[in-house]
């Protein structure tokens, strides 16, 4: 989602988002950067002030690879692997 697209459709300036998100214009134009640093928190409130607050709850909502991955309940490996033992010294024949 492009949330400085959003916010132009809906013909807000910088300065409303920024004000009903209780954040500052520098911190916005952040967050419509994408910038990684911004607290997850506020790309929220951001989301909020664009009635854009359901699209957060829609992140995770069908998550079809965590779901195959638990149906195919693959089994843990119970022993360590084999050792390399082609580096050590032959042991003697009786």
């Amino acid at each position: 989602m492009n949330l400085r697209q959003a916010r132009l459709r809906r013909h807000y300036s910088a300065e409303t988002v920024a004000e009903r998100a209780g954040i500052s214009r520098k911190t916005l134009s952040r967050v419509e950067q994408g910038d990684p640093a911004v607290a997850l928190g506020i790309y929220a409130r951001v989301l909020q002030a664009l009635g854009l607050v359901e699209d957060l709850a829609a992140l995770a909502h069908d998550d079809v690879l965590g779901r195959r991955l638990q149906d195919l309940q693959l089994p843990t490996r119970k022993r360590s692997p084999r050792r390399d033992r082609s580096d050590e010294e032959p042991k003697p024949e009786s």
